[in-house]
């Protein structure tokens, strides 16, 4: 199992090493590399349903463990070109906070899921994230910087999770399903807060 998280980190360190590396090509490549970074980061909504998705593949395990993020990283780069360019997508904000709900719950429960079923299912939260991502891009950034920020960052965000959830899964068999119903569960009831405005 350690060498799938440390394969998973070089992978994110090889991919994140070319934008750190041009960083320094332009103000706007650095301005928007910096925000599309902080995004992701910024947002209590963001971070708890990317940590999500990454304790969610960790449970899930097998091909799910890089399938599941992976597809959140692509989908959401998908909506991050729809917000860039201006084009609607209708209830963004209902949809970042029920994707918190929803993956609250699916860490709370212990969702057994398909691969195909759990990367549909976050791959269709993403584009909501990504839209968010994108419409609010600078003017004067970058947007393949601003986009490249902010997937590292959520790449990050879900080796987070998985790490997370590895540690959890060494705790032992009873203790970690309560350690998961019960991080589950504060992220779901967080999202309702979200919903509901009070976070």
């Amino acid at each position: 199992m350690k060498w799938i998280f440390k394969s998973a980190l070089l992978a994110l360190a090889i991919t994140a090493a070319p934008a750190v590396a041009l960083a320094h090509v332009g103000a706007g490549d650095t301005h928007g590399l910096t925000h599309g970074f902080s995004h992701p980061v910024s947002g209590i909504d963001h971070i708890l349903a990317m940590v999500a998705v990454g304790m969610f593949a960790a449970y899930l395990g097998g091909r799910a463990l890089w399938l599941v993020p992976a597809t959140f990283v692509l989908m959401m780069a998908m909506g991050g070109v729809l917000g860039i360019a201006g084009v609607p997508v209708p209830f963004v904000e209902i949809g970042i906070a029920a994707s918190v709900v929803v993956l609250g719950l699916a860490v709370a429960l212990q969702w057994s899921l398909p691969t195909a079923a759990a990367m549909g299912l976050v791959g269709f939260f993403a584009i909501f994230h990504g839209h968010a991502h994108g419409a609010e891009m600078p003017a004067d950034a970058s947007g393949i910087y601003y986009a490249l920020g902010f997937m590292i960052a959520t790449a990050l965000l879900h080796v987070a999770g998985i790490g997370l959830g590895f540690g959890i899964g060494k705790i032992g068999s009873r203790g970690s399903q309560l350690a998961l119903r019960t991080s589950g569960t504060i992220m779901a009831l967080a999202g309702v807060g979200i919903l509901a405005g009070y976070l």
